[in-house]
Formats: structure tokens, C-alpha cells, sequence
């Protein structure tokens, strides 16, 4: 059976755009995915995600409203990613885990090259964007 992967994601708006993060190690490196990770024992999604982001990218969010469920098969592992529409409670961000990062308008989600499990976001996200 195919190995199971839950894993939770920050699509953090400011004003029109949204943040999105360059991987800087392992498989997908310098793929574009939105920050998170794997939820622990005994967490609910939402402190899973104050917690990631709070260990990538030294920020202080607010989950606001639940996105979208991703279920995806990659070829080692079938993802689960729970989606959360997040903002920033200060300005701090810092790269910790990630090579680059970027603010994207609704009409620049395209110009990254996203995980797959990523892309098929893009269309929701830009309806929240307009």
C-alpha cells in the first residue's frame, strides 16, 4: 500500500497577493510550493500551521478560512494537503528552509514552477484574489 502523507499549507494574503516559497533541499528542490508541513501527533490542522510557519519562516499567522483539500498521488506517496487562506499578524518573515520566496499577484501565479500537488490551487486562489 501506498504510503500516506498529511501535511498541512499557509496561503498567507497580503492585500492582493500571495506568498509562495522556493524549496531549498531534498527530491523538489527549487520547486515553488506553499509553506507548511506535517501535522504531529494530537494537533489540529490550524495549530499544525501556526507552528510550520512559525519554524520556516520565523512569521506569526492567523488561519482565517479553510481552502481546500489536496489529495494527490505522487509516485513514492499519496499527499493530503489541508489548505488554509492565513495572514501575516506582523511583518517578520524570514527564509529559514526556503531559497527564495515571493509575493504573487493573481496574475503572476503562473510564473512559478509549483509543485504538482500546488498548481491545482491556482485556480481557487485566484478567485479569492479577485
Amino acid at each position: 500500500m501506498m504510503k500516506r502523507i498529511e501535511v498541512v499549507a499557509a496561503i498567507i494574503r497580503k492585500g492582493d497577493k500571495v506568498f509562495a516559497t522556493q524549496r531549498g533541499y531534498g527530491e523538489f528542490k527549487d520547486w515553488w510550493e506553499f509553506p507548511g508541513g506535517k501535522m504531529e501527533e494530537g494537533e489540529t490542522p490550524e495549530q499544525a500551521l501556526i507552528r510550520e510557519i512559525h519554524e520556516e519562516l520565523d512569521a506569526r499567522i492567523s488561519v482565517d478560512k479553510f481552502l481546500y483539500t489536496v489529495e494527490w498521488d505522487y509516485p513514492q506517496f499519496h499527499l493530503t494537503m489541508h489548505c488554509y487562506l492565513s495572514s501575516l499578524l506582523d511583518e517578520a518573515l524570514h527564509l529559514n528552509e526556503h531559497e527564495a520566496a515571493r509575493w504573487l499577484g493573481k496574475e503572476e501565479l503562473h510564473s512559478v514552477n509549483w509543485l504538482p500537488a500546488d498548481v491545482s490551487l491556482l485556480p481557487l486562489i485566484a478567485k479569492e484574489l479577485s
